[in-house]
């Protein structure tokens, strides 16, 4: 299995959805499964039919988020790093354009572009890591090419 790049803080949270899965969600679910059960008829029984669908799916993020944790290599921030690696900070430019975008390089698990956060496996992500600032990289993303350049590297 390939090994997954987490910072800290998203190890930490996925460590605490876990958590919560088996503790909270599990309690919660097999509580409603007794409470449709009780309520006879189980084979027409949606609450029920809920209930075990419900639990299927956090059965299936318990294991999933079992196995990423387990393989996770948590990068810590790199201070004063000269290149763009999982954990640096990356202040980049579009070519054409006057507007700096400053985006946290994380593993896939933890990617959430709207906030800032892309993945060492998206396009971008990809075409950035290991260069420098000055370096102009050309980004071969589904929608097409496009050329920016590394402002800086926090």
């Amino acid at each position: 299995m390939a090994t997954s790049f987490l910072t800290r803080e998203g190890f930490e949270k996925l460590q605490d959805e876990l958590d919560t899965l088996r503790t909270q969600r599990r309690q919660e679910i097999a509580e409603r499964l007794h409470e449709a059960m009780e309520g006879g008829e189980l084979i027409e029984n949606a609450e029920y039919e809920a209930a075990k669908n419900e639990q299927a799916f956090v059965e299936g993020r318990i294991k999933e988020l079992e196995i990423l944790l387990a393989t996770a290599r948590v990068v810590e921030e790199i201070p004063l790093a000269d290149s763009v690696q999982v954990g640096a900070t990356v202040v980049i430019r579009e070519e054409g354009s006057k507007v700096e975008e400053t985006y946290s390089i994380v593993g896939a698990a933890e990617a959430n572009p709207s906030i800032g956060k892309i993945s060492n496996e998206s396009p971008l992500g990809k075409a950035l890591i290991n260069k420098k600032a000055g370096d102009k990289v050309q980004v071969d993303a589904p929608q097409g090419s496009f050329v920016v350049s590394v402002v800086k590297v926090e």
